[in-house]
């Protein structure tokens, strides 16, 4: 598998902006290359990108994208389109298939999620049939989806990097 990008769709800026920000980052932190947003919102473009300046990768993040044209374009050009939904079919009956996909776009909703992308999505996925977080959905699934290679992933370029240690925070400027 070689790109993994999100689309948040549903995005309302005065309720779930923190939401959304923890959308993207957990996205960068667990190997996905891009956030698409389909709403507006300065605050959350800005709070990503200074995240990937400050701790390095090259993440890219874009709101006020149509979410509809998104998915068109990103099918058109051989892309997968994963809807992570609580009604869909379990994670695991396809992770492995999935593994195999060159490139998925992973459809997260804020609000409730339009019924038309049940059908434009290639794989509706549940992580569990009961509800729960997309921010959680999206971590297990990209978990399951490079089977825990991620957790090691480097991140060039950072001006930052945590020392892990066992009882306090450390972190070292570049």
């Amino acid at each position: 598998m070689n790109e993994i990008v999100v689309l948040r769709i549903g995005h309302r800026p005065e309720r779930d902006q923190r939401v959304t920000t923890h959308v993207g980052l957990t996205s960068r932190a667990l190997g996905a290359r891009g956030m698409f947003l389909s709403g507006s919102d300065s605050g959350v473009v800005r709070s990503i990108r200074d995240v990937v300046e400050r701790w390095g990768g090259d993440f890219f993040v874009q709101d006020g994208v149509s979410w509809r044209h998104c998915i068109r374009e990103w099918k058109e050009t051989g892309g997968c389109v994963v809807h992570l939904t609580m009604y869909g079919e379990s994670v695991a009956d396809h992770e492995v298939e999935l593994r195999e996909m060159e490139r998925i776009m992973v459809v997260v909703g804020a609000e409730k999620v339009p019924g038309e992308i049940y059908g434009l999505a290639d794989f509706n996925i549940s992580v569990t049939s009961q509800p729960h977080s997309e921010i959680s959905s999206l971590a297990v699934f990209l978990d399951r989806l490079f089977q825990g290679s991620e957790l090691k992933r480097e991140f060039p370029g950072g001006r930052m990097r945590i020392i892990p240690s066992r009882n306090r925070k450390t972190t070292e400027e570049l």
